[in-house]
């Protein structure tokens, strides 16, 4: 098995009208009670940015505010799954993008040999 990370950009969901979003809500957690009863749930969650800013740390231990200098792009949420394939890394990345009306980004995490 390989784990997964989906996820999306902060302010992909940005478009959807106040009063669909309770919706999205029901539907995401839905789309993640499936990831669960399938036996490929490892952790997910939103990332929240209203009481803390993200902050980046060096090597010399000095902290600057904000992201990585080059980009301004952030994850906005996650789900890690760990499954035999790409193909079904992808089937779940397709039903969280339809659950919260915003693309995923599939990612398979570097092999770990103690996984």
């Amino acid at each position: 098995m390989a784990r997964y990370l989906i996820s999306f950009e902060r302010g992909a969901m940005d478009h959807i009208p106040a009063e669909d979003f309770p919706q999205v809500v029901e539907d995401s957690h839905a789309a993640i009670q499936e990831i669960r009863d399938a036996g490929v749930f490892v952790f997910g969650g939103g990332l929240d940015y209203d009481d803390m800013e993200p902050a980046v740390v060096s090597t010399d231990g000095i902290v600057t505010e904000g992201p990585y200098p080059a980009t301004k792009e952030l994850v906005g949420g996650l789900t890690i799954v760990d499954v035999p394939t790409r193909e079904e890394a992808l089937k779940w990345a397709a039903k969280i993008a339809v659950a919260c009306r915003c693309a995923q980004d599939v990612r398979e995490f570097g092999y770990d040999p103690e996984a």
